[in-house]
């Protein structure tokens, strides 16, 4: 399931996350949560067995998210600067961006 502030076809609504969150064994957030201010509250409805991951461009390879309640934090890094920004430069979109890694830490 999928809980969206802008819901598609499919999606719940925000408002909803308050019931269907706790309920879930899995629950992955994605950065975005950290920039739009709402990750504590996403995290304080996880139930405490529940796995919680952070993932996506925006999230931020960091380990101290683990002492937040993360499980596994999946991002990117980059590995060779000029190449990632002469990519963006030249209008690449995410996939098409050169010199980065997808890497996903482990609590």
């Amino acid at each position: 399931m999928v809980i969206e502030k802008n819901p598609r076809e499919g999606d719940f609504e925000e408002a909803q996350a308050d019931r269907l969150i706790p309920q879930a064994d899995v629950v992955a957030i994605t950065g975005t949560a950290l920039t739009n201010h709402t990750i504590e509250a996403l995290l304080a409805l996880c139930s405490p067995g529940a796995f919680v991951m952070l993932l996506g461009h925006t999230a931020p390879l960091s380990p101290i998210l683990f002492d937040h309640g993360v499980d596994a934090v999946s991002g990117t890094m980059v590995l060779n600067p000029h190449l990632a920004i002469q990519c963006i430069s030249q209008d690449a979109n995410f996939r098409q961006i050169m010199g980065i890694k997808r890497l996903t830490l482990l609590k």
